[in-house]
């Protein structure tokens, strides 16, 4: 009976990665158009949308998240100011350096940077958090070292840009760790806001060169991205942490990356070196080994997988 009932989580965890693994068709449809540009308009469409479905689904949430704040100690207060800031501000960065990495690197490092995520984020809860490794997650994080230096001595180019977008969403994990007591979805509607607002200042910046005209194929792509990338995986994933293990849920977070690369070479046609096969396989297998023995784990709630323009991340 148990598994029968947890089926429904089990399809809506997978639908939403499936979904977000999907990513770079809206975004190559855009490659034209410039990173922030549409960066810019994909954060106003979702706080639209984010907006109308918690006030008119979430108030509750809105209220009791204020009250919350409002009732905290002078140091929560701080802490929850400056980790929502944080959290924009790493979110505006992840997001930019993503879409740039998509439409004018290759899928495959967009792919290498959220197989790297996880691991990145163990490092960094370890540094930062004095949270607990196990033996079998320092060789995983071994071998994703050896991963990453074998993408450098092929490219270096992507090895940074798969660093920038891995490293900026594992610090926002990080964040997000530190707020775990508040309701995600207000975090997520004030971060996205905070977001617009640090890059809507250089929207004439990003338009200054010869851009084409925004049309109905732009808004198209853009409200997709928005709605059908952003916010229906988000509350699949919600839906499936009600049920769900957050170590669960970090498993099936891998579905995204795979689809990027299986996209990236039978789609979009990209080509690789040998250096790089081996060294995707090798995190590939570093992601297996550090999920060894998942047992132990508790049950939560508390996690959420929040998109970086429609990928993955793990909150343990």
């Amino acid at each position: 009976m148990k598994t029968l009932k947890a089926n429904p989580y089990y399809a809506a965890g997978i639908a939403a990665f499936v979904i977000w693994g999907f990513i770079p068709f809206p975004l190559k449809a855009l490659a034209a158009f410039p990173s922030g540009q549409i960066l810019f308009f994909r954060i106003a469409l979702s706080i639209v949308f984010l907006l109308i479905i918690s006030l008119l689904f979430r108030r509750r949430s809105i209220r009791s998240t204020i009250q919350q704040v409002k009732q905290s100690a002078a140091r929560e207060r701080r802490l929850f100011f400056t980790y929502t800031f944080l959290g924009g501000l790493l979110l505006t960065v992840n997001w930019l350096s993503f879409i740039y990495v998509i439409n004018h690197i290759n899928i495959q490092t967009g792919s290498f940077s959220y197989l790297l995520c996880p691991i990145l984020t163990a490092v960094l809860g370890f540094l930062l958090l004095k949270e607990p490794l196990r033996t079998n997650q320092w060789l995983a994080i071994g071998l994703s070292a050896l991963s990453c230096i074998l993408v450098g001595t092929g490219e270096i180019t992507s090895l940074l840009y798969s660093l920038l977008v891995g490293l900026s969403y594992a610090f926002y994990l990080i964040t997000q760790r530190l707020l775990k007591v508040y309701d995600k979805i207000v975090l997520l509607n004030l971060q996205l806001i905070l977001a617009f607002a640090f890059i809507a200042p250089f929207y004439s910046y990003f338009t200054s060169g010869t851009t084409p005209a925004l049309n109905t194929h732009f808004f198209l792509n853009i409200a997709m991205l928005s709605a059908l990338f952003t916010v229906l995986p988000l509350f699949l994933n919600l839906y499936a942490l009600k049920e769900l293990t957050s170590g669960t849920i970090g498993i099936l977070m891998y579905i995204n990356p795979l689809l990027n690369f299986i996209m990236a070479f039978l789609y979009f046609n990209e080509e690789t070196t040998l250096t790089k096969v081996m060294a995707y396989l090798l995190i590939f297998v570093s992601v297996i080994i550090y999920n060894i023995n998942l047992k132990g784990r508790k049950k939560t709630g508390a996690g959420m997988v929040i998109p970086p323009v429609g990928t993955t991340a793990v909150v343990k």
